[in-house]
């Protein structure tokens, strides 16, 4: 499994906390890329809840992670 900025913000609208088949289903109803089904896929088969892209892929960056000053926009 492996994770894009690309890729999870195809997960940007989807409604959380969910479940892996309903993040699965909402990947397949708004056309995500296949290897966006595929992560999904690959999850734990538990029925955790998933708050966030966070608890999918914990090294998603945050608005911290850059550097830029939002006042200059």
């Amino acid at each position: 499994m492996y994770w894009t900025l690309e890729l999870a913000s195809y997960l940007e609208e989807a409604p959380w906390p969910a479940s892996k088949d309903e993040l699965i289903d909402f990947a397949i109803r708004t056309g995500a890329p296949l290897e966006v089904i595929e992560n999904l896929q690959e999850l734990d088969d538990d029925e955790e809840l998933y708050e966030s892209i966070e608890d999918i892929w914990p090294e998603y960056p945050t608005k911290e992670d850059f550097l830029f000053n939002e006042d200059e926009y």
